[in-house]
C-alpha cells in the first residue's frame, strides 16, 4: 500500500512532496456551518451562511437547464421576533413564548382545491394529537429566481403554527410531541386520495429550528437562488445563533424539492454504500423499539423510521432524530451511527 500511494503521489506531483492526487478529486455536496459560540442571535450569522453557500457552486449539481440545480437550503433557529411581527399579516397573533409553539414547513401541491383538502385533513390530525392550530403563514417566494424545470414541480409552501394543549417544563418534551405529530400527518395525509398521493411533505416541524430549502442553485454570478427565492432570508429581522447550509450534488437519487438539504437535524455529504443493508437492518429492529419518552401508541406512529425511497442522507437524518429524541446526546448519537474504525 505504501508503494502504491507513493507512486500515485509521484504521478500527480512531479515534486513528489505530497500524497495529494488531483485525479481523485470529485464534485460532491457542499456543507457549511456558522455559529456564535456565545449563543448570540444575529442576522449576520444568516448573511455569513448565505455568503458561504454562494461559494459552494462547485459542490452543487445542475441539470441540462442551467438555471435548475440539484438543491440547496439553510437551517436556522426559529426567528421568533420576525414571526411575531409577521403573524398578524396572515390573520393570527403569536402570543406564545419562544419554544412554546411549533412551526411546520409544509409543501403542498400548487392546486388550490388540493390545498384545501390537505388543510382539512391536517386540522383533524393536529386535533387528534392534542394540538391546536394557531394559524398558517404563506411563505413568500420569488419565482423569477428559479429554473423552469424546478418551477414545474415547485410546491406551494406554507408555515403551520401550532400549540400543545399543555405547557412543558422543557422544550424537548414539546419537540417530541411535534416529532410524533409530523410522522402522524405524513403517514396519513397522502393515503386514500389517489390524485394527491405523495404530494404533501413536511421538511421541518419543530419548536427550535426551521428549514428553508428547494431545488435551487447557489451560483453567485446568476444570483444565489435560495436568498432571492425566499425573500424571508433577506429580511434583517431574521436572526439566529447558528446557520447550517448545504449545496446538493445528487448521486443515488434524482433531485427533487423534498431531498434538498439540510434535513431536520443534519446536512450530510453522502454517499453511504451500505444503505440497503442499513435500511433492512433498521426495519428488523423496529419490533423491539421501546422508550420511556414515547408511549406504545406514539412509537407505532413513528414507524417505519427509514424509507427505502429516501436518499442515504435522508435516512441518516431520521436515525439522528430518533436517537436524539429518545434521550441521547448528540455526540452519543453520532458515535452510534458513525462508529470508530476497528483496530486490527
Amino acid at each position: 500500500m505504501t508503494d502504491f500511494m507513493g507512486a500515485v503521489g509521484q504521478r500527480s506531483n512531479p515534486l513528489g512532496s505530497s500524497l495529494y492526487s488531483p485525479e481523485f478529486e470529485r464534485d460532491s455536496c457542499g456543507i457549511g456551518f456558522v455559529a456564535n459560540i456565545k449563543g448570540v442571535r444575529s442576522n449576520q450569522n444568516i448573511l455569513d451562511a448565505l455568503t458561504m453557500l454562494e461559494c459552494m457552486e462547485h459542490r452543487g449539481g445542475k441539470g441540462c437547464e442551467i438555471e435548475t440545480g440539484d438543491g440547496t437550503g439553510i437551517m436556522m433557529q426559529i426567528p421568533y421576533e420576525f414571526f411575531v411581527e409577521e403573524a398578524p399579516k396572515s390573520g393570527f397573533e403569536l402570543k406564545e413564548a419562544p419554544e412554546e409553539f411549533g412551526v411546520g414547513l409544509i409543501y403542498f401541491p400548487q392546486e388550490e382545491t388540493s390545498i384545501k383538502i390537505y388543510k382539512l385533513r391536517i386540522r383533524d390530525y393536529v386535533k387528534e394529537r392534542g394540538f391546536e392550530i394557531i394559524g398558517y403563514r404563506k411563505v413568500p417566494v420569488n419565482k423569477e429566481f428559479a429554473g423552469n424545470t424546478s418551477l414545474k414541480i415547485a410546491p406551494w409552501i406554507e408555515q403551520l403554527f401550532v400549540r400543545y394543549r399543555e405547557k412543558f417544563q422543557d422544550s424537548i418534551e414539546l419537540e417530541r410531541k411535534l416529532f410524533v405529530l409530523r410522522k402522524y400527518i405524513v403517514s396519513r395525509i397522502n393515503m386514500g386520495v389517489k390524485h394527491l398521493e405523495n404530494q404533501c411533505y413536511v421538511p421541518s416541524f419543530s419548536c427550535r429550528r426551521i428549514v428553508y430549502k428547494g431545488q435551487l442553485r447557489t451560483d453567485q454570478l446568476r444570483t444565489d437562488q435560495l436568498r432571492h427565492y425566499f425573500p424571508d432570508l433577506k429580511d434583517p429581522r431574521i436572526k439566529s445563533n447558528f446557520a447550517m447550509i448545504h449545496s446538493r450534488f445528487s448521486t443515488n437519487t434524482f433531485p427533487n424539492w423534498q431531498l434538498a438539504q439540510p434535513f431536520r437535524y443534519l446536512a450530510h455529504n453522502g454517499e453511504i454504500n451500505t444503505i440497503r443493508g442499513n435500511v433492512i437492518k433498521m426495519k428488523s429492529k423496529e419490533v423491539l423499539f421501546q422508550s420511556p419518552y414515547f408511549t406504545e401508541e406514539e412509537m407505532e406512529i413513528l414507524l417505519p423510521i427509514c424509507n427505502p425511497k429516501n436518499s442515504d442522507s435522508a435516512n441518516l437524518d431520521t436515525m439522528v432524530e430518533l436517537l436524539f429524541l429518545t434521550g441521547r446526546s448528540t455526540p452519543h448519537v453520532m458515535t452510534m451511527l458513525i462508529p470508530e474504525a476497528l483496530a486490527r
